[in-house]
């Protein structure tokens, strides 16, 4: 790799004015890829940056992860320089993003329409709660409640009345960052053509919504419905990680060839000519019972004997891993996916990487997560500002309240 080489959006000036974990995830695929992202925070800072804070210097777990590659300055906008400052930073970068709520974004003088007339090509990014043309608009929300909304929380608990419950990742949170890095991406391509931004939506009811109904909408797909909603295969009680003699492994076998292989395997070949297995239509009307024939199979062998078994007839199989096993399996370390950062503050760390890989341009490691505030000077200087006050780190644990509800109006 050319050491010059940043990557593919090498060039790109990114502020962004995002908190917790869904805009900062959007912002650091970016700065991954390449860009120029600075994050702009209250004097108080990006609430994340106290989960987990052990140094107690306002670099929390998940903050160094999410926020790497990116430079801090802190901004009071309730202060009209700093205002105007940010102003000058959102004139002189290719992308705006922000979690603000739509209406708190335009009473900051922060809306599409308030910038675009001294920005015209500037892609301005908001991620929110809800569609704004829907009643739900100015509601406030989080990963949890848009799991519960958008139908997440009750597929987990399936149709058989078992109670709802939250995937144990904050799944809208990363998936709406995912989308809104593809909508940046698009309206920059558009740019291309016709020389212009845009304004760009990203709501997270809508698109988890969208993202979930993909397989579950089932028979009410067709207008009218042909059936209830719902995929049977995953929302079988079977579908789970199976027990094996001496712990558990996950394995799918799908196709009719691998079912063909795994009924000879346990020596039921009978079973491959079952009206009730023959065709995938046919087994997911059955998955249930097939699946149970699984789980009742596994018990008479180990892990590592099935798995050994699973390459052999070609069928997808892998071990029960933790996130520390992850970390340090063999095909984590051969691609590199987690990079250890030598952090000026808290030493050695590794974090996750860029999955993605580029023939020509492939993107340098991100930069360290940054210190609150640590680039104000630099960015001010660079904008010219060189009169200006830089915001003491004393000033920095000022009440959220103060800043017209900037904090507690996130999406």
């Amino acid at each position: 790799m050319s050491e010059r080489s940043r990557g593919p959006l090498d060039g790109l000036r990114v502020v962004d004015m995002s908190t917790t974990l869904m805009g900062p995830y959007a912002g650091l695929l970016l700065a991954q890829l390449g860009a120029d992202v600075i994050k702009v925070e209250r004097p108080g800072g990006d609430i994340a940056r106290q989960i987990g804070d052990r140094s107690g210097v306002g670099l929390g777990e998940c903050y160094v992860n999410f926020n790497r590659g990116k430079r801090s300055v802190v901004l009071d906008v309730s202060n009209a320089s700093d205002a105007d400052l940010l102003d000058e930073m959102i004139a002189d970068a290719d992308v705006f993003s922000h979690n603000l709520r739509p209406s708190t974004a335009r009473k900051l003088g922060l809306s599409y329409d308030s910038l675009a007339p001294s920005s015209p090509r500037l892609v301005y990014c908001s991620m929110h709660g809800f569609d704004q043309r829907g009643p739900w608009r100015d509601k406030p929300a989080y990963d949890d409640t848009i799991q519960a909304a958008a139908g997440i929380a009750a597929m987990q608990g399936g149709s058989k009345g078992e109670p709802p419950a939250y995937v144990k990742t904050p799944m809208a949170d990363k998936t709406v960052g995912v989308f809104a890095v593809a909508a940046i991406l698009a309206a920059l391509h558009e740019r291309e053509a016709s020389g212009l931004g845009q304004e760009v939506s990203v709501p997270m009811f809508e698109t988890m919504a969208a993202f979930t109904a993909m397989e579950q909408q089932g028979g009410t797909v067709f207008d009218p419905p042909q059936g209830s909603y719902g995929y049977a295969r995953m929302d079988s009680p079977h579908r789970r990680p199976y027990q094996t003699a001496d712990g558990y492994l996950a394995v799918l076998v799908y196709t009719d060839r691998q079912w063909e292989n795994f009924f000879s395997y346990i020596e039921k070949p009978d079973l491959i000519a079952d009206e009730r297995f023959r065709t995938i239509g046919r087994r997911t009307e059955n998955i249930d019972e097939l699946y149970a024939l699984v789980a009742d199979a596994l018990p008479a062998q180990s892990t590592e004997e099935w798995l050994r078994v699973f390459d052999q007839i070609d069928i997808p199989a892998t071990p029960i891993m933790n996130i520390s096993e992850v970390i340090t399996s063999p095909q984590s370390l051969a691609s590199e996916l987690f990079e250890v950062v030598d952090h000026p503050v808290l030493g050695p760390l590794r974090q996750p990487g860029m999955p993605i890989t580029f023939s020509r341009t492939p993107p340098a490691p991100a930069t360290p997560a940054a210190l609150l505030g640590a680039d104000t000077a630099a960015v001010r200087n660079q904008l010219g500002r060189f009169g200006r006050t830089i915001p003491r780190l004393a000033d920095q644990s000022a009440d959220c309240d103060h800043y017209q509800g900037v904090c507690h109006d996130l999406t």
